[in-house]
Formats: structure tokens, sequence, C-alpha cells
């Protein structure tokens, strides 16, 4: 859940949203795709706050690279703020169809669990990986109460209990505690794939990963 240069890396608020659902990754958005002026404005605005951070991006930049014109990005989205909020609301709703397409392909909790690291280890050693856009996103927000924190503390809540719930299913004594553990790995993995080594990190998460689905 991102930029040229790092940036420190740190679920009911969803509305309606242009769904650029991705086959693959979890928080790379999606390679772009043609579409309408509000379609290619949030494309735009999804590779550009990904790439080089959401404050550092303005609106006419946004404007001319979307080819719009000016009437017609207020006409769709009225401010910056609503496009961001379209932007990081869209992002959760394709992790969220990514993760269900996974758990529905697994076969098993167990085999899901272990398909969702195989998936990380495939985004994080993308080319275009910059890190998590939710954590990105948080790390330009520091109030817990502005709504872009609202949507990312609502993904981070659906994500850990879409967790939990497979733990339980595969018989975990604790599902809770350890889709707590699984999250952190996999916040750890996340940065440290970009900061550093990911392969090294997503070793990591996957020894996490057999340890929680052990106990």
């Amino acid at each position: 859940m991102t930029v040229d240069s790092p940036q420190p890396a740190v679920q009911r608020l969803l509305g309606p949203s242009t769904n650029l659902a991705s086959p693959d990754g979890s928080s790379v958005p999606p390679a772009p795709r043609s579409g309408g002026a509000k379609v290619r404005v949030l494309e735009t605005a999804t590779r550009l706050f990904y790439e080089e951070g959401i404050h550092s991006v303005g609106v006419d930049r946004l404007i001319s690279e979307a080819s719009v014109t000016k009437a017609t990005f207020y006409k769709h989205y009225g401010s910056k703020d609503n496009l961001i909020l379209a932007y990081i609301r869209t992002q959760h709703e394709r992790v969220q169809q990514r993760m269900e397409q996974l758990i529905a392909d697994a076969g098993s909790p167990e085999l899901a669990v272990r398909a969702w690291v195989a998936a990380l280890a495939d985004e994080v050693n993308d080319p275009d990986f910059r890190g998590c856009a939710f954590l990105n996103a948080a790390a330009e927000y520091h109030d817990p109460r502005d709504p872009v924190r609202e949507v990312v503390a609502m993904h981070r809540d659906w994500y850990t209990e879409r967790l939990a719930d497979l733990l339980q299913d595969a018989g975990h004594t604790l599902p809770g505690d350890g889709a707590d553990e699984l999250m952190l790995a996999r916040d750890g993995a996340m940065s440290g794939a970009y900061a550093g080594d990911a392969i090294a990190a997503t070793a990591a998460l996957g020894r996490v990963v057999e340890r929680v689905l052990a106990a």
C-alpha cells in the first residue's frame, strides 16, 4: 500500500469506485487501462500517488497527465481530497478481490495462507514495487482521524479479520493472535523487501507463516 525515492513504511468507508482489479500482487496498483475521463484521472492518480507519494503530486499535474480539463476533473471528483479517497478505496477493493480469488482457488485454508505468501513474494519482486500503498498513505497522514487514515484502518481491520478466518478454519488455537502475527510479518516483509533484500524478507515471512500454521 509509494514512491520513486523511499518513503516511510509505516475497513466500512467504502464507496463506489472504478474497478482496477489486478491479476497479481496486493499492493502494487494495476497497470492503467484506457477509459473515460473519470477513469483516466483515477488511473493517473493511482500511478502517480503510488510512484511518487500523494502529497507530492498536484492537481495541475494530474489534469495534464490524464489529458482532461480542469472543469472535467472537478466535475468528477470535486477536489484532490476526494480523488485521494477514491484511490485508496479502490486499492482496498482490488486487494479484497485478489484475496477472495486466492482463497477460492486454494482448496484449503492452509494452502490459501501459503498461496498468499507466494503472491506477496511475486509482488515485492516486481520492478514497479514501491512498498505497500496503505502503509505509504498512512505515513503521509499523521492524524488517525483523517479520512485517509480511516480507510487505511478499515482496510487493515478487514485484512487481519480475513487472515484470522483462515487460521480459524485451519484449526489454529488462537486465530486472532496468529492473524496479528501474520499481519505484522507481512508489514515487515513489504517494508524490508522495498528497502533491502526482497528474497530475505519474503523467506522470513514464510518462516513466520509456517510457525503460525503449526500452532
